[in-house]
């Protein structure tokens, strides 16, 4: 909106500084502060209106240190959150590019499952909360929206440059967009770019750092290609946005770890978002330039400065905490921007801690069925594979205090982050 305001003051009149909102870096700064801003004036007004109307987390016995503490305390915080989240994007966003547009819908989308999952839990006093298979049904649905946007909407577009004696198209399933471009380089030579819309996504730590899923749909007969490959694609985008929102709601159990982890992922996601938007940058790291890209920059920093202003209040001892309203979104955002960027081969990578919990879940349940199958029932409860699952309940289990825990997965996390952006150049 105001993107849109002062761009036009700018043109119409000629208003002294009102350029400033042209510039990326100011609006992300600005987007940073106001989430700050909202998260931990405004978190503390709602916060007290829910402890107020008694919205409090119900707690399962579950034997863990310190559990019995956090009964009552005010939850559906990741309210927060998205307020934190959505109100910067549509001030300094440019709401009318299709990856803001696709981000903002993946926030809200999966913020309103979560809150439906909260509500039953506090108000229908129902501790499962919205049964399963309705969570998957909301994730597969975005999934196929935001899977198919990508495919097939003209906006969703790569930058390749055109090259004497090769292809400019590489299958049935590509398509120039547009008029080429042309840019002048230092030395005098004059390259020409267009614009491609292509199923690709970047391999990491690899010269030739792309690779199409028309390649994967070519398996199936070249024939084929044109109406596999959509399908190829849309099932992978489903498959990760329900793998990582998942993710983030089982890493969602210890003050601090979610939201934490969340704003690390969400560093990593927004300097990809900069750096592959802008065609300097991406030349010169050998990435993929994605047209447009830039602009999610701005969402990413109202990410971060909502996660970091939710911290506040959300670190140990909890003062409030998100619930499946701002654990879904949290997870959805990752997933949808690791889709839009093009690092989808990286998320095992920077969300290495969803990826660890939700395994973690996985191999306890296999591994006690299995015993279950072979040595009975009661030999399976006796010898799990995890004193508990997700991994940070095992290591409290074993004695570990909830806030070590949480400091050492940020610090995990951290690394795994700047791994994430080194590849960039390791390649």
């Amino acid at each position: 909106m105001l993107y849109d305001l002062f761009k036009y003051l700018r043109e119409a009149f000629g208003l002294s500084g009102a350029g400033v909102f042209q510039f990326i870096t100011f609006r992300v700064g600005a987007a940073i502060i106001l989430s700050l801003v909202i998260t931990m004036v405004y978190g503390k007004r709602l916060i007290n209106f829910l402890r107020k109307k008694q919205i409090g987390e119900t707690v399962r016995e579950l034997g863990l240190e310190g559990q019995t503490s956090k009964k009552g305390t005010p939850t559906m915080g990741g309210i927060i959150i998205i307020t934190g989240i959505v109100i910067p994007t549509l001030l300094f966003a440019d709401v009318k590019n299709i990856y803001v547009l696709m981000m903002l819908l993946s926030t809200i989308w999966l913020g309103l499952i979560g809150f439906l999952d909260d509500y039953i839990k506090v108000f229908k006093k129902n501790k499962e909360g919205l049964k399963g298979r309705f969570k998957v049904v909301g994730q597969v649905g975005l999934g196929i929206i935001i899977g198919s946007l990508m495919y097939f909407n003209q906006h969703v577009v790569t930058t390749r440059e055109v090259v004497k004696g090769e292809p400019i198209v590489y299958d049935a399933t590509e398509k120039v967009i547009g008029s080429p471009t042309f840019r002048k380089e230092a030395d005098g030579r004059v390259r020409e770019y267009v614009k491609v819309r292509s199923a690709v996504t970047s391999v990491p730590f690899n010269k030739s750092h792309e690779i199409s899923f028309a390649k994967i749909a070519s398996v199936f007969g070249e024939k084929n290609v044109e109406w596999v490959t959509p399908i190829i694609y849309i099932v992978f985008v489903i498959f990760i946005i329900t793998a990582v929102s998942n993710g983030a709601n089982l890493t969602d159990g210890l003050d601090g770890l979610a939201t934490g982890v969340s704003a690390i992922a969400g560093i990593c996601l927004g300097l990809f978002a900069y750096v592959s938007g802008n065609y300097i940058f991406a030349e010169y790291l050998n990435i993929m330039h994605i047209p447009n890209l830039g602009e999610l920059s701005v969402f990413m920093g109202a990410f971060v400065g909502a996660c970091i202003g939710f911290l506040w209040y959300n670190t140990f001892p909890a003062q409030v905490f998100m619930g499946d309203t701002g654990s879904l979104a949290l997870g959805g955002i990752i997933a949808c921007m690791a889709i839009i960027v093009r690092k989808e081969l990286l998320i095992p990578i920077f969300c290495g801690i969803f990826l660890v919990e939700n395994l973690s879940v996985i191999a306890q349940t296999f591994y006690f069925k299995y015993q279950k199958k072979r040595r009975g029932l009661e030999y399976a409860q006796a010898h799990r594979l995890l004193k508990m699952a997700p991994l940070h309940h095992h290591y409290q289990k074993v004695g570990y205090h909830e806030t070590k825990i949480v400091t050492r997965f940020w610090i995990v996390g951290i690394i795994l982050a700047v791994l994430s952006v080194v590849s960039m150049k390791l390649q």
